[in-house]
């Protein structure tokens, strides 16, 4: 990519109006600090003492602040969070970064907040050690009163956006935003709105959704086409081909090491390796700045391979920042990817 066609593309993202559909959730990082170790007087069990707590937008949220990063215009969440202490910290949090209007997030009495609380070691000198998550999720099929809300939601903001990132979340199916009453509504936006790129991801794999764009890793490729899990580039290549001329949109894989392979329905296939490392590294993340990144790419008009490259250089930004969620910034990108 040359530095004028950098410029051309990230120029536009302060005027992109974006939509974020999916599972939003809190991640809680409990900082503890080893050497204030404790034993507990009543049970004999040892005692973190936790020295700083920190949240931010998870899941769905880490689109949105890698969005944020990226200094896209216009941003609206679609989702819901509880009546809860996690869900005010939550609301608080998207309230704060700029762009994002809160008007299809909404607060329901119906559903707990999704939380990722996450305890971190934090050995003077060392990467925060992670120990085991204390999770919260809801585990019963989401009210037919707040899928309403999302589909209403989803009908005012379907001629007003350039492009919709989706993040499935939920390990039970329709237990979060995306139900199967939800789902076909998301293959309505380009219909709607030519051209609007709508970059879906799920947890669970893609299987039964609309067609739009689809962005999953490599086992969840071979998972969807049949393929074995140690199936080589070529094969993972012809596959995504297949899916991409199915569906009528682009499909983006990650590889992991290997980097990024996507296609096009015109036929097109694009593979580019992964960035060096450059130390120690933390993938929570990657994946969702690579959504965003591809999101906004293609909403401002990037090719399939100058998408590749800008969510492929985001992802490398985003693998070496340790202990949190990261985000990728344009000036990171840039840095990276026209050295």
């Amino acid at each position: 990519m040359t530095p004028a066609r950098f410029a051309e593309i990230t120029g536009r993202y302060a005027s992109l109006r974006l939509a974020l559909v999916g599972d939003f959730c809190l991640d809680r990082y409990l900082e503890i600090d080893p050497a204030r170790a404790e034993i507990s007087i009543e049970t004999g069990l040892p005692v973190h003492n936790v020295v700083r707590v920190r949240s931010q937008p998870g899941a769905a949220g880490t689109i949105l602040n890698n969005l944020v990063a990226l200094g896209v215009g216009k941003l609206w969440p679609v989702g819901f969070h509880g009546v809860d202490g996690e869900g005010f910290e939550l609301h608080r949090a998207l309230a704060a970064l700029p762009g994002v209007d809160l008007e299809h997030f909404r607060q329901t009495p119906l559903r707990r907040t999704f939380t990722y609380c996450k305890p971190l070691l934090m050995h003077p000198g060392q990467p925060p050690e992670e120990l085991s998550r204390l999770d919260s999720k809801n585990w019963e099929p989401t009210p037919a009163l707040v899928e309403g809300r999302v589909w209403q939601s989803i009908e005012e903001l379907r001629l007003q956006v350039d492009g919709v990132a989706v993040m499935d979340q939920v390990d039970v199916p329709n237990t979060g935003v995306i139900t199967a009453r939800i789902l076909p509504l998301l293959g309505g936006f380009p219909h709607g709105n030519p051209g609007t790129p709508v970059v879906a991801d799920c947890r669970r794999g893609l299987r039964g959704y609309p067609p739009v764009t689809f962005k999953m890793n490599a086992a969840e490729l071979c998972g969807l086409a049949g393929l074995p899990g140690d199936a080589d580039l070529r094969r993972l290549s012809e596959s995504t081909l297949a899916l991409a001329k199915q569906n009528g949109r682009e499909v983006f894989v990650t590889l992991s090491e290997r980097g990024i392979l996507g296609a096009a329905p015109s036929g097109e296939v694009e593979h580019v390796p992964c960035h060096p490392l450059r130390g120690p590294i933390d993938i929570v993340g990657a994946g969702d700045s690579v959504t965003a990144n591809l999101t906004a790419a293609l909403a401002a008009g990037a090719t399939l391979r100058e998408a590749i490259e800008l969510a492929n250089a985001a992802a490398s930004v985003v693998v070496h920042q340790l202990g949190t969620t990261g985000t990728a910034s344009v000036a990171q990108i840039r840095e990276l990817l026209l050295p």
